[in-house]
Formats: structure tokens, sequence, C-alpha cells
């Protein structure tokens, strides 16, 4: 039984290896046969033959998900650290855009937002790709609440450390580099993954505008086959194989960056 119980010292835990995957391959067996009870008793007809035949659609779509939300992910980063380092800033014009930027974006629904920008702004400044603009929407989007959680990571850091890198002769471009941003990655990221995963799902939004990824895709072959199940569970299935790796990725670089502090 002690397989199953992780060991403390004066550093933390320590998980065998082998425990970690014996353990973590139970749970997943128990969710697998809590839902294998759930559909067992649905006693439902099921016709997967039907779906065969609109795969390419599944498949295209899936791809579309997973370039719009890798170029998100990364404009979103990027917009989500200037907005952090803004609201740091002295000049206080620029403190406060970025706040309102923060604060805008976060207090309205994707939704609204989503329609807002690609019917009024994007037509005012002539951008008719909408592949283009449903990027943009989802950077910006996501790049409020990765703003946040990057400055709350920044503001983590203890000042006695930034007054001892001040007593060494580290510049403030070396503060941010060597004592600030290798603290501040450590707290962040396990929201950060959150946030990632959230935005990938928050992309199904964009079939509203006519981007043709997974979600919209799989709401097509819905209303030919008339199989709702069949239709949405490759659904399910699709986004797990994008949202998981990241999930696992983030979980190996805490890992990586953890350090007694």
């Amino acid at each position: 039984m002690s397989l199953f119980f992780a060991t403390r010292n004066g550093r933390g835990e320590t998980i065998p290896t082998a425990a970690k995957w014996v353990s973590m391959g139970l749970g997943w067996i128990l969710i697998a046969l809590l839902f294998w009870f759930c559909f067992a008793s649905l006693r439902y007809h099921w016709a997967w033959e039907g779906l065969w035949k609109y795969r390419a659609r599944f498949v295209s779509g899936w791809l579309m998900t997973v370039e719009i939300s890798a170029a998100s992910l990364i404009f979103s980063t990027l917009i989500g650290l200037l907005s952090a380092m803004s609201q740091r800033s002295s000049f206080l014009p620029l403190r406060y855009l970025a706040r309102t930027y923060v604060e805008l974006i976060r207090g309205a629904p994707l939704l609204v937002q989503i329609l807002i920008f690609f019917y009024v702004v994007a037509d005012a400044f002539h951008v008719s790709n909408r592949y283009l603009v449903g990027i943009c929407i989802l950077s910006f989007f996501g790049g409020a609440y990765l703003s946040e959680i990057i400055r709350a990571g920044l503001e983590g850091v203890g000042r006695s450390q930034l007054e001892s890198a001040a007593a060494i002769g580290l510049t403030k471009a070396q503060t941010y580099r060597y004592v600030i941003f290798p603290q501040a990655i450590r707290r962040i990221l396990p929201p950060l993954a959150g946030q990632f995963v959230s935005l990938v799902k928050d992309s199904s939004l964009l079939s509203i505008i006519g981007i043709r990824e997974f979600t919209m895709n799989a709401e097509d072959v819905n209303s030919f086959t008339f199989s709702t199940l069949e239709s949405y569970l490759p659904l399910a299935v699709g986004y797990l194989i994008i949202t998981l790796p990241i999930s696992f990725w983030t979980r190996w670089l805490e890992s990586r960056f953890h350090f007694e502090s």
C-alpha cells in the first residue's frame, strides 16, 4: 500500500516514478469506467457509419482550430506581457491605458466582443479576412487575462530581493532577467496553463462569424446526419488532443523551474 502514498521530507514530496504512473493509470481507468457505465445505461443506438464520409470535415476543422489556437496563444502571450509591463510603467497614461484595456476586455462577454470587432472595428479598418480578425480577437481577449496573471507574478517577488539586486549593481533589465522573471514564471505557470486551455476552447465561438473551425464543422456534420452524440464526441476528443499536451507541458515546465526561494 505504500506505493499509493507520497513520502515527505524537508524539501517536499517524494513520489517514485512507478507510483506516479500506476496512480495516474488508475485515475484514467476509474473515469473511463464511469463514462462506460453512463453510456451503457443510455441504451442509445449508435450510428457511426454515417459519419465516416464526413471525416475530412473533422480533420480540416481540427487543423484550422490548431492553427488559430497556436497563433492566438503566441500573440496573446506577447500582448499580455506588454500589458503587464505597461501597468508597472511610471508613465501614467500608458499605465492607465493598459488598465482600461484589461478591464474592458475582461468585463465584456467574448461573444459580444467577436461581433463588435468583426462587424464594427474590422469593417471600419476595411479588414475582410475573417481568419485574421478571429486570431486578433482571441489574442486581445486572452492577452487581457494573461496580463493580470503575469502582473500578479511580477508583483509577487519580494521587495527585499529587488533591493538586494540594486545593492549588487544590477540594472533594471538585469533585475527583471535574473531576479524577477525566473521567480514569476514559476508562480504563473499553473494559471497560465488554465488560460491557454480556455483560449483553445474559446476558439469554438469564432464559428458565429463563419470561421470553419472544428466546432462549426461538427455542427455541419450533425445537421447532415442527425447523429448528435456521434458528431460531438469526436469534437471533445479533438479538443482533448490539443489541450492535454498544453497541461502536461506546463507541468513539466513547473518541475524545471522549481527551486527553493
